[in-house]
């Protein structure tokens, strides 16, 4: 073997030893993982991504022929790429609770009374052991303002069927939902098109 054919060949044991030892590590965590049971996730933060992860798991969730139940909260004067795509499953209960961004609507009455209007469907959901996965989009938004309750949102989820998934997105979230979740997301922007002047994009949009 020539100097760069050994060279290949030591790279690639220690490569190998490397991936055995983490194979190691991931097996035993694996195995130490034995519970089942439904997760409360929060995906939270300033940059993009906290709702397009949401809906990500609600597709990964029709993959595996699962009910879903989706509430947004905000997203409400106009029409997004993922509600014109999942309204399309009979398998997805849709509500489009909102009507816009609180900046827009500038209204705290509407908006507090629109938001508690959606806080009693999603109780509704969150009280039905035949959905499977519950998103409620921007939910984090509307606790931050107080337009709902946080204690109600607690108990609720505190008391909903024990396999059901909860996704619950938007910026701010409270601590007290961060404490009670089993997965904590925060999105970080670091570098943003609307920043440079590039409106939303079909496909890509907010």
């Amino acid at each position: 073997m020539t100097d760069k054919q050994d060279e290949q060949a030591d790279r690639n044991t220690r490569h190998q030893e490397r991936m055995e030892r983490k194979k190691n590590v991931v097996d035993e965590k694996i195995a130490r993982a034995d519970q089942d049971k439904g997760l409360i996730l929060v995906n939270t933060g300033n940059g993009k991504g906290k709702s397009s992860s949401g809906f990500g798991m609600v597709a990964r969730a029709l993959g595996h022929n699962m009910q879903v139940g989706v509430v947004q909260f905000i997203k409400g004067s106009y029409s997004t790429g993922e509600e014109a795509f999942f309204r399309r499953f009979p398998e997805v209960q849709y509500h489009v609770m909102g009507e816009g961004f609180t900046w827009e609507t500038q209204d705290r009455n509407r908006d507090t009374e629109m938001a508690l209007h959606a806080w009693q469907k999603a109780q509704v959901m969150l009280q039905d052991p035949t959905i499977n996965l519950v998103l409620l989009d921007e939910i984090n938004i509307a606790l931050k303002y107080k337009y709902i309750p946080i204690d109600e949102v607690i108990h609720a989820l505190a008391n909903k069927p024990f396999m059901q998934h909860v996704i619950l997105t938007g910026r701010g979230a409270r601590t007290e939902l961060i404490e009670i979740a089993d997965t904590v997301t925060e999105m970080k922007e670091i570098k943003h098109a609307f920043k440079a002047g590039i409106r939303a994009q079909q496909g890509v949009e907010l």
